[in-house]
């Protein structure tokens, strides 16, 4: 099998796995506060990233490194999981989907902005459409929305393009998973303190499911997913592999309807498959 190959089949499998991120949350919310909920994911995944690194015997990222690994922490580590954990308790995994249709866009526009790149002006028509659409569609929901939760979304897709874009140049210097997994460990001790201070009084009651979407967070959204992700990319070209994260709405949305019976309406699916189409001709254009 070829570089370029392997390359897609690893981002392939890492959109996959952030898939179930949304629903995977929306279900551990429940029993979780949001913020003990994104303290104790990240101090998982930490507790995972350093042992893998430890016996895999990694190098140790330059000082030069240290800036990006923390926007990187930032973003996809705290930043994103916290924002998205409040979110869902004012919104269905489903609604919040649709919104996970801009996260491309919004890692392309970080990484023409980082990178110094000079999209066409086609890019911006696409991105602005996109972003239309997606306001309208949250203006008009009715009962459905919640602009606290759509505001939440907004800002958590913001943040984790960033961290996308700044992890996909980094990726390039230190190597795919070593990126996420040293960006854990950073921001262990922070997590640590933050989950320590938000520890619920007692974990009786917690039920199964909840359990079970911390650990898939923890393990798979947190860590493994990462790992195939940045791999990917660093394999088959961040641009082209990047257009994998197209297809997570639409998992998203299946995973939502079938292991949540969450409903997914004609309307959604048609937003959600019209923001596709905008992401994939702004990042055409970029």
């Amino acid at each position: 099998m070829d570089v370029r190959t392997s390359g897609w089949i690893n981002g392939f499998l890492g959109v996959f796995i952030f898939s179930g991120s949304l629903p995977a949350t929306r279900v551990a919310v429940t029993d979780f506060d949001p913020v003990f909920l994104t303290a104790a994911r990240a101090s998982i995944a930490a507790l995972m990233a350093l042992a893998l690194l430890l016996a895999l015997r990694a190098k140790r990222p330059d000082a030069s490194d240290l800036g990006s690994l923390a926007i990187i922490a930032a973003g996809v580590v705290l930043g994103f999981p916290l924002l998205t954990a409040f979110a869902l308790q004012h919104i269905t995994s489903a609604h919040s989907i649709v919104f996970i249709g801009l996260l491309p866009l919004a890692t392309a526009i970080f990484a023409v902005m980082r990178g110094g790149e000079r999209p066409r002006p086609s890019f911006w028509l696409f991105a602005g459409f996109g972003a239309a659409l997606v306001g309208g569609f949250a203006l008009t929901r009715g009962a459905e929305a919640s602009t606290v939760g759509d505001s939440l979304m907004i800002a958590a897709v913001i943040v984790c393009g960033l961290g996308y874009a700044e992890g996909g140049q980094l990726s390039r210097r230190l190597g795919g998973w070593q990126v996420i997994c040293w960006a854990l460990v950073i921001a262990l001790p922070v997590m640590l303190l933050i989950g320590w201070i938000a520890r619920p009084a007692t974990l009786i009651g917690v039920s199964a499911p909840a359990w079970l979407g911390l650990a898939y967070i923890s393990l798979f959204s947190m860590l493994i997913g990462f790992i195939f992700w940045y791999r990917g990319l660093a394999e088959g070209g961040v641009a082209a592999v990047g257009q994998l994260q197209l297809l997570q709405p639409f998992f998203g949305l299946a995973l939502a309807a079938s292991l949540l019976h969450e409903p997914v309406g004609w309307s959604m699916a048609a937003v959600t498959l019209a923001v596709v189409v905008c992401v994939a001709g702004a990042k055409r254009f970029a």
